[in-house]
């Protein structure tokens, strides 16, 4: 984008080309008009990105993948758009599932892990997964509860297969030592919150507001 002293310079030396003559001020005005509609370009361009756009954009590229909003906040929107878009490729075995959770959630592939449950020694069952791996941490941040993140779940696996069971322990340990505080990345918190294990969550279906997948 032009600076004023750019503009002004492309004006004939008959010209006062001075910021606070009266043609400098005319070009001011005109450099901040230009400047607003470039600012405004520019949060267009970027909200085309999942990741940037808010409130009735997001809405407009749901539309486009066929994926209504609900109640939902612009960050649980994000998931499920990205989650949608992800289920329209999915293949729905076992590593397209983890891929698509991955890309909802916005974590690690390493973050989830799946069990066939037809291998569980003490309840098999043949068309049924288990979450044994949950980025809990990733659901606090974008708002979502454990009852949502297994809807999208049922909804990426393949038709009749159920989703057993969801995983969503924390990382808080007792200490390893009698009598001994441990302020590490498992244990107790120090005084300013900013170490300390992170507490695990119970999936109790029924207690939020259904998503609209």
């Amino acid at each position: 984008m032009f600076s004023v002293k750019d503009m002004l310079r492309r004006f004939a030396d008959t010209y006062n080309k001075d910021p606070v003559s009266n043609l400098g001020k005319l070009i001011g005005i005109l450099h901040e008009q230009l400047t607003a509609v470039n600012d405004t370009l520019e949060t267009v361009r970027s909200w085309r990105s999942i990741d940037a756009a808010q409130g009735t954009t997001l809405d407009k590229i749901g539309s486009n993948v066929v994926q209504p909003r609900g109640a939902s906040t612009d960050e649980v929107y994000r998931v499920l758009l990205r989650s949608k878009i992800a289920r329209n490729l999915s293949k729905a075995d076992i590593n397209t599932i983890i891929q698509v959770l991955a890309l909802a959630l916005d974590c690690e592939y390493s973050d989830i892990r799946i069990q066939e449950k037809y291998a569980d020694v003490s309840e098999p069952e043949p068309a049924a997964i288990n979450l044994v791996s949950v980025p809990a941490a990733r659901l606090n941040e974008v708002g979502m509860s454990p009852g949502q993140f297994v809807q999208i779940v049922q909804k990426t696996v393949s038709a009749g297969v159920r989703v057993a069971t969801v995983d969503l322990s924390g990382t808080f340990a007792l200490s390893s030592q009698y009598s001994v505080l441990e302020t590490s990345s498992l244990g107790l918190a120090d005084t300013s919150m900013t170490t300390g294990g992170q507490l695990g969550e119970v999936y109790v279906p029924g207690d939020d507001y259904p998503l609209p997948i």
